[in-house]
């Protein structure tokens, strides 16, 4: 019985040190979207950009001129969830800069743009066999070889 009490203890502290309240984890720029209408395509240069929203995230690796800024809003799910996080929201900005630094062309993506891939769990089966005449003949030099060794330890 003192056991049972034990465990509600336990029990009891555990539940009471939950919090209802959901944690949101912010990572990226906030509220892009709302500076996304501020850029105005053909007007907006460089240096507009970077006091609008910051410097990117990332530059593309290819085109030094395509700036990439991210967005990510993960929230708690409820207890009985065990605390998974949910994305809530998840923006990404993705601006295409001229030679001169002049914007020309910016496009918005959403949680909803997301992908979501399904991997194949298929497995492949192997199409040779170790039943052939050069795996027997070093099979039997192995076993010669490593013979004295198994009679030295018998000893």
């Amino acid at each position: 019985m003192s056991f049972i009490k034990y465990i509600l203890i336990i029990l009891f502290f555990f539940i009471v040190n939950c919090s209802g309240n959901k944690v949101s984890n912010y990572h990226g720029v906030k509220r892009i979207e709302t500076k996304f209408d501020k850029l105005k395509v053909n007007y907006t240069n460089k240096n507009d950009i970077i006091k609008i929203i910051g410097p990117p995230s990332t530059i593309s690796d290819f085109d030094n001129n395509k700036w990439i800024y991210i967005e990510r809003l993960k929230t708690n799910q409820s207890l009985i969830k065990l605390g998974r996080e949910k994305i809530k929201q998840n923006n990404i900005l993705i601006v295409q800069l001229n030679n001169a630094g002049i914007l020309i062309d910016k496009k918005l993506l959403n949680l909803n743009d997301m992908n979501d891939v399904k991997y194949l769990k298929s497995v492949t089966e192997k199409d040779f066999s170790n039943e052939n005449f050069i795996y027997n003949v070093v099979t039997s030099l192995r076993e010669k070889i490593n013979a004295p060794a198994r009679n030295r330890s018998k000893k």
